[in-house]
């Protein structure tokens, strides 16, 4: 043996042990990066079988609903529920209309989302009532309270569930156009080079939704499925309408009613999109810049609470210690 297989490591290991070690470690590291790279997947193909799969239920002239990727699971309490909202005529009403446009801005387009939806709201107020009254009144949270606290803390629990829903779901359809709204210059842009291609709206629509689809999942759904509703709608301009119904953006809206125009009266769709794209950028940096121009007042009452109290502390402190020192000395 050499003089370096009999150098003794730490924990009693020789060189060769730790070689052996070492070399273990890096063909595992080796076959995990392989692994990792083999079974990479594509984001877009489950959204694309589910689309695909929509297209040949409206295709077929059924309206039933059906279970999408990462949505609502039916089992039977599911089941259970919908008959008892159908009888109760909750789902018939006009409300239920305007709950699953909002459902659609929010991401979720199927009937199984309004039974969800209308579920929470009805069972939601008795499970939290009871779970409040069961605290309240078996003395494990505001113990010492009076009667008229703990009866308004049980009402506010009842209030709270019955409102949460509608926070929930406004909160996700704000992040969702947010999305949209960051998204959606790109968008304009590659339409403009399509359009320019020589490709049709809904190949140019299919285009962009697999483009985008992993940068933009949100746009790429939009587009991806405005591209399902123009090969099958009799009127594209109903497929258009769907899209603005789907996204509330202002900017959205006027992009439907370009493509409307431009098919109506024969205009260059490329060059309209071009200006549309353009006036979105702008508005876009004159947002960024807007929140920049905000920040030194954001900034200032943080300043003022924290910043400020710990930069005097910091610079009058030793000069305070000092005076004190010489005020006990000189006493």
């Amino acid at each position: 043996m050499d003089a370096h297989s009999q150098i003794i490591l730490p924990y009693g290991l020789s060189v060769a042990d730790a070689a052996t070690m070492l070399a273990g470690i890096a063909a595992v590291a080796s076959m995990v990066a392989v692994w990792a790279a083999t079974t990479v997947r594509d984001p877009m193909q489950g959204r694309i079988r589910a689309l695909q799969a929509q297209r040949e239920l409206l295709k077929s002239g059924l309206v039933t609903s059906r279970r999408r990727t990462s949505q609502i699971k039916q089992t039977d309490a599911f089941d259970f529920m919908r008959n008892l909202l159908s009888k109760l005529k909750v789902l018939q009403n006009d409300s239920s209309k305007q709950i699953q446009e909002k459902l659609a801005r929010a991401g979720f387009r199927t009937k199984d989302a309004v039974v969800a939806y209308q579920s929470a709201r009805l069972v939601g107020p008795f499970i939290f009532g009871a779970l409040a009254l069961l605290l309240i009144y078996g003395d494990m949270v505001l113990v010492g309270s009076g009667l008229f606290q703990k009866l308004i803390a049980a009402i506010g629990a009842v209030v709270l569930a019955y409102m949460l829903p509608d926070i929930v779901l406004k909160n996700m359809t704000t992040k969702r156009v947010d999305a949209l709204r960051k998204s959606l210059p790109d968008a304009i842009d590659l339409l403009v080079i399509c359009a320019e291609a020589g490709l049709t709206i809904e190949a140019a629509f299919n285009r962009v939704a697999k483009e985008l689809g992993a940068s933009f999942p949100e746009m790429g759904d939009e587009m991806a499925l405005t591209a399902i509703e123009l090969g099958f709608l009799q009127d594209r301009r109903s497929a258009y309408d769907n899209l603005a119904k789907r996204v509330d953006l202002q900017a959205v809206r006027a992009v439907t009613t370009t493509l409307v125009q431009t098919e109506k009266y024969g205009t260059p769709l490329a060059s309209s999109l071009r200006v549309l794209s353009a006036e979105f950028r702008n508005e876009r940096m004159m947002r960024a810049e807007e929140k920049a121009a905000r920040l030194p007042a954001i900034m200032t009452v943080p300043l003022i609470l924290f910043i400020l109290p710990t930069l005097f502390i910091v610079l009058l402190g030793p000069a305070a210690c000092e005076m004190s020192d010489s005020f006990i000395n000189a006493k």
